[in-house]
């Protein structure tokens, strides 16, 4: 599984939407996300594809669409 399909498989596990193939959605705009979501967001990340963002660094214009946070992964990576 690549850690895009990783990161929708969790997106959908946390808001209950398959956004598979809306990659430019914006999750906070959208009320997806909330400040709890996010924090188990970015556990899923650190656990599912191994990249750890600790929360002092996030910025949340660069992880507001899944394509945002697929970037941001790779550099992260």
């Amino acid at each position: 599984m690549t850690d895009s399909e990783k990161l929708y498989s969790i997106i959908n596990d946390l808001t209950g939407e398959d956004l598979t193939g809306k990659g430019d959605t914006n999750l906070f705009d959208t009320g997806l996300l909330d400040s709890m979501a996010t924090v188990q967001l970015l556990l899923e990340i650190e656990t599912e594809i191994g990249v750890e963002v600790p929360v002092s660094e996030f910025e949340r214009t660069e992880w507001e669409t899944p394509n945002k946070i697929i970037a941001k992964i790779g550099t992260l990576k």
